[in-house]
């Protein structure tokens, strides 16, 4: 085995030689740690504060980490309009094109009713029912999010969900989110939209808060929702795992992350090309390239370095891609390379390989799996169709993308005959007996020694 000299631009992991089992893989691969969470102990009582006092708590953590000081929440719709009105025709193109294609992909998703006749008389009917009210939350931070608004808000609305409220942190100069994300809600026929960030913002949504004279029934006054979505700091993710006892939520989101797997005969300019794209969001993502081929490996650093002098945000690609989240791993093979990628359960695999199709086939961890070179991570950040609100630190080896399931509940219907339970009458006393629970056998057999009418 040929040694390597260390890379210029990202660290080398040589996996070469080296046991895949799942311990060794987890101790050995590059992430972003969840530690760079804030800690509870600031958050927490934050969420407190929020759950005690309303909308005065909600005003002072926007004054404090926002800078904003305002006595209205509400986003009113003249600026939704109006924020509409002034966008440019390219970007509304591009949102309008986004919304299309998510919605396709969307409504595609959504369960019929299906009711399965067990035995003569006896019928199970499983509904998957919309949420009555959810909160998105749309981040403010390094960026500007309005593809967000179209990955949180077509769910929701082909899921059925009545009632949709959205936060997204104001700027100092106006006191209202960004322009953009305001047109994108606009596009969506959102209406109700506070100008709220971060931890507060998760805090309003779980908890609620009146309007200024404490009315509860005021357009100033924020309803509690039942499911929170949408990606944010790590005040943001903190405060969802706190709030998840009384909502429910998507996912507690770690920084952005990308994993390649490329063969010898990929290009290394357009591998490295989207490792910057993803370093691109944060000091923190995690850029992880797999490859068998110590000549691309090098290729790609070298094409980093190029890209990195070219880049807007250079510092920002600089400072992620030298970080311990990020690296070039060296494997034996490409089958080698195929369990690292399913080990690291990265949140967004793409696969340079000749056979890519053949290769997606076998990665069973992945938020999404982007097939071949024409597929970057970058089409599916906007207008792929798919959803870009994935799993990260490694959580794609069970979690999920957001989808309208996301805002779906899993309701069973039960409807027997007489006839149907008396057929199984024995089997429930019987079971009910073993569990020394003799009441749930007699409420069974109350209703073949009374006089009840034929069902």
């Amino acid at each position: 085995m040929v040694r390597v000299e260390p890379l210029v631009h990202t660290p080398l992991i040589d996996l070469r030689g080296s046991a895949l089992d799942r311990r060794a893989l987890r101790a050995r691969l590059p992430r972003a740690q969840a530690s760079q969470n804030a800690p509870v102990e600031t958050v927490r009582p934050l969420l407190d504060d929020i759950r005690e006092r309303g909308r005065p708590a909600v005003a002072e953590a926007t004054a404090r980490f926002d800078g904003v000081e305002t006595g209205s929440f509400r986003v009113p719709a003249d600026a939704l309009r109006e924020a509409a009105r002034r966008l440019d025709p390219a970007v509304r193109a591009g949102l309008d094109e986004a919304i299309a294609r998510v919605r396709v992909v969307s409504a595609a998703e959504v369960p019929a009713p299906r009711t399965v006749e067990v035995a003569t008389g006896a019928r199970v009917t499983t509904r998957h029912l919309p949420a009555d009210r959810v909160g998105l939350y749309v981040p403010g931070g390094l960026a500007v999010y309005p593809s967000s608004v179209v990955m949180n808000t077509v769910p929701a609305q082909e899921a059925g969900v009545g009632s949709i409220a959205l936060a997204s942190p104001p700027q100092r100069e106006t006191g209202l989110p960004h322009p953009t994300v305001l047109a994108a809600a606009h596009l969506l026929g959102l209406d109700e939209v506070w100008a709220i960030g971060g931890a507060q913002a998760i805090g309003a949504f779980a908890y609620g808060f009146a309007d200024a004279d404490g009315r509860q029934d005021s357009a100033e006054a924020l309803e509690p929702v039942d499911i929170i979505t949408g990606p944010g700091n790590a005040y943001v993710a903190t405060a969802k795992s706190l709030v998840r006892d009384r909502v429910g939520i998507d996912a507690v989101a770690g920084p952005t992350e990308i994993i390649v797997l490329a063969d010898a005969a990929a290009d290394p300019l357009l591998v490295a090309a989207d490792l910057v794209s993803q370093a691109e969001h944060d000091p923190l993502a995690a850029a992880v390239l797999v490859t068998e081929s110590v000549e691309l490996a090098r290729a790609v650093d070298e094409a980093l370095g190029e890209a990195m002098d070219r880049a807007v945000h250079a510092e920002r690609i600089r400072t992620s891609l030298s970080g311990a989240q990020s690296g070039i791993v060296l494997v034996d093979s490409l089958q080698a390379g195929e369990t690292v990628v399913n080990a690291y359960a990265g949140e967004h695999v793409e696969l340079h390989v000749a056979d890519p199709a053949a290769v997606a086939a076998r990665i069973t961890n992945g938020g999404a799996v982007f097939v071949g070179a024409h597929s970057p991570v970058a089409l599916g950040d906007y207008i792929a169709g798919s959803n870009h609100v994935l799993p990260t630190l490694g959580t794609a080896a069970f979690g999920d993308c957001l989808s309208v399931h996301a805002f779906l509940r899993v309701s069973q219907v039960i409807e027997y005959s007489r006839d149907a339970l008396a057929q199984v009458a024995d089997h429930i006393t019987a079971l009910a007996e073993a569990e020394n629970l003799p009441a749930h056998g007699a409420s069974v057999r109350a209703r073949f020694t009374a006089t009840t009418p034929e069902g």
